[in-house]
C-alpha cells in the first residue's frame, strides 16, 4: 500500500494543461526509458560538480536540525503543534553551567565548544502560544475567566483550525548524546535532553555552539533546467544502511511516481520520474515518500538532489 503523501500548502491556482511525459516527440519516445536516461545524464553532471571542500571530511557539518526527538513522542494535535512552533515553559531551573564534550564520528573524534543548558533552552523556546478564546491553555484546565467549554469523548476538541494553546512543560534537563547524521556519517553529538511532561520522550537540543557548526556547502546545479518528467528530491525521511526513504516534490495530479537513484563509490544522486497530468490541475506541491535500495550501504556518502545538486538533510523529527 502506498504511503500517504504529505502536502505543502501553496496557493490553490489552476494551471494550464501539461503534456504527458510518455506522449512522444519528433525526436523519439519520451517514456520511462527516455526518462531514466535523462536522469542518469543529469545525475552524472551533478556528481561531477560536487566539490564540498576539506571541512566536509574534517569538521562538523550536521545534516539534520538542532532540535530532535529521541523516540516516539506520542503526539496529540496540540502537542505536535507546540513542538513544531517551539512553545515551551520551564517548571524547573535551567542550569547556566557549561560542560565539556566531544563529537564521536565513525572516523574519529572532535572536541568543540558547547553551549550551556540555559543557552540551549533559549534556542529551543520560541515564545508562548497565542491565546485561544474558549479553549484551555493546558488540557483539562479551562481558561480563567473565559467561557466554559465541554470536552468531547476523547478530551478537549482539537479539530478547530485555531492555533493550539498548549505550551510544552520542561520538568527536567540532563546532558547526554544523540545520533545525528553528518557529512562524516552517523555521529554521537552532545545534546541537552529536556524532559517534557506532555511527551513520552525527551526533546534533544544539540549542544554544539553555533559558531562551531560548519554550514552545508553551496551546490552547483547543472546549467539546464530539470528535464520534463523528472522531479526533485526535497529531503531524506530516513536512512537505514542501504535503504533510503526520500521525499520527492511532485504535482498534485502527477501519476506513475517512480524513485530514481544513481550511485558511485563517493556519492549518491536521487530524484524521481512522474507522468504529468493533462488538463487543469490544482497548483499544489506534494511531498511523496519513496524508498530506494542502494547497491551498498550509504556510509559517509552524500545524497544529492538531481535538480539542484544540493546534499539532502534529514527531515525535521
Amino acid at each position: 500500500m502506498r504511503r500517504p503523501a504529505l502536502l505543502l500548502v501553496l496557493p490553490l491556482l489552476l494551471t494550464a494543461a501539461c503534456a504527458a511525459t510518455d506522449a512522444g516527440t519528433a525526436d523519439g519516445p519520451r517514456g520511462p526509458t527516455r526518462g531514466a536516461e535523462a536522469f542518469e545524464q543529469r545525475a552524472a553532471q551533478v556528481a561531477e560538480a560536487w566539490r564540498p571542500g576539506p571541512d566536509w571530511r574534517t569538521g562538523y557539518v550536521p545534516l539534520e536540525g538542532p532540535t530532535l526527538l529521541t523516540g516516539d513522542p506520542g503526539f496529540t494535535p496540540d502537542t505536535e503543534a507546540a513542538f513544531r512552533a517551539g512553545w515551551y515553559r520551564a517548571a524547573v531551573p535551567i542550569p547556566p553551567t557549561r560542560v565539556g564534550g566531544e563529537i564521536r564520528f565513525p572516523d574519529g573524534r572532535l572536541t568543540l565548544p558547547l553551549v550551556s543548558a540555559a543557552e540551549a533552552y533559549r534556542q529551543l523556546d520560541q515564545g508562548d502560544p497565542l491565546p485561544c478564546p474558549g479553549r484551555p491553555k493546558r488540557p483539562g484546565r479551562p481558561t480563567p475567566g473565559g467561557p466554559t467549554v465541554e470536552p468531547g469523548p476523547d478530551g478537549w476538541d482539537t479539530s478547530s483550525t485555531q492555533t493550539a494553546c498548549l505550551a510544552l512543560t520542561v520538568t527536567a534537563v540532563t546532558f547526554g548524546a544523540v545520533p545525528v547524521r553528518t557529512s562524516r556519517g552517523a555521529a554521537q553529538v552532545p545534546a541537552w535532553l529536556f524532559t517534557i511532561k506532555e511527551l513520552a520522550v525527551p526533546v534533544a537540543r544539540l549542544a554544539v555552539a553555533p559558531t562551531a557548526v560548519t554550514p552545508v556547502p553551496e551546490a552547483t546545479a547543472p546549467a539546464r533546467p530539470l528535464p520534463d518528467g523528472l522531479v526533485a528530491a526535497q529531503d531524506l525521511a530516513a536512512v537505514d544502511d542501504a535503504r533510503l526513504t526520500v521525499r520527492l516534490g511532485v504535482g498534485a495530479c502527477d501519476t506513475g511516481i517512480t524513485p530514481l537513484v544513481w550511485e558511485r563509490p563517493d556519492v549518491v544522486v536521487v530524484g524521481g520520474r512522474v507522468t504529468r497530468a493533462t488538463g487543469e490541475c490544482i497548483a499544489l506541491l506534494k511531498l511523496e515518500p519513496v524508498t530506494v535500495t542502494l547497491a551498498a550501504p550509504l556510509g559517509t556518502r552524500p545524497v544529492l538532489d538531481v535538480s539542484t545538486g544540493a546534499p539532502l538533510s534529514i527531515a525535521p523529527r
